[in-house]
């Protein structure tokens, strides 16, 4: 699908950066903005696009200031360095917002959802006071507790505060608790992800979301990433990926 696409982004490598990471999927990019004044001045005087990968922190100020000259209404991919709790809820007013360094899988699907809300013909409108809103007052949010699970005829209730990780394998998600135990859940790992406490559990990948006290050891690995021993799971190999390693690092502190 041909798609009209811009960047707006202050620093120079990193809009490089995605321009390569997008041409990998033929996605051209029209053009590469990096501030809020030249993006005002270029909205002025050019044809919208379908999709902007924008970043929230430019230059000469945050990016909202946009919005607050030209009214835009193509789809928004928000990128940004921001603390990641503070942005659980962009997804409900944005196509997505990815994490600096942006990792290639978290962009690839993040284009894909955009994909399949403009092949549905369908709109995403998004609120930029709200956002604005998230990001200077982050909301409160109540995480997942325990979760219910059927075993057989029965349902057990599993505490959250008993899982080491949650995986992928096979199309389908499991949880792992500290004593051995493999349950099959409904969720997808992305699914888990708006409903797990970030301060306990990160997504090192994507196939793994672990626990940080059940981390028994991090190795260092090839191609700069981290492989990761957890207490009691080694059935499957654990390992940090490059374009996450620095935000993993940040969230063990």
């Amino acid at each position: 699908m041909k798609m009209n696409v811009i960047i707006i982004e202050d620093e120079k490598p990193a809009a490089r950066r995605l321009q390569r990471i997008l041409s990998n999927y033929g996605i051209e990019v029209k053009t590469m903005l990096h501030s809020v004044n030249e993006s005002v001045e270029w909205f002025l005087n050019n044809k919208h696009p379908d999709l902007i990968l924008l970043d929230i922190q430019l230059s000469d100020g945050l990016s909202f200031e946009i919005f607050d000259k030209v009214k835009i209404e193509s789809n928004i991919i928000f990128t940004t360095a921001y603390d990641e709790y503070a942005l659980k809820a962009f997804k409900l007013n944005s196509i997505d917002y990815l994490l600096k360094p942006i990792d290639e899988d978290e962009l690839e699907f993040a284009i894909k959802k955009y994909q399949n809300i403009n092949n549905a013909k369908s709109s995403h409108h998004f609120d930029i006071e709200q956002i604005k809103k998230l990001l200077i007052h982050p909301i409160d949010k109540d995480y997942k507790k325990r979760f219910t699970i059927k075993v057989g005829q029965h349902l057990k209730i599993v505490e959250i505060d008993s899982v080491e990780c949650f995986y992928s394998e096979d199309k389908a998600t499991y949880l792992y608790t500290k004593n051995g135990n493999n349950y099959v859940l409904d969720d997808s790992l992305e699914q888990l992800e708006d409903q797990l406490d970030p301060t306990k559990y990160f997504r090192v990948n994507r196939k793994f979301i672990i626990c940080i006290h059940s981390i028994k050891d991090i190795i260092s690995y090839t191609n700069s990433r981290l492989q990761i021993k957890l207490n009691h799971f080694d059935d499957i190999e654990i390992i940090v990926s490059r374009e996450k390693v620095r935000n993993f690092k940040n969230w063990l502190e």
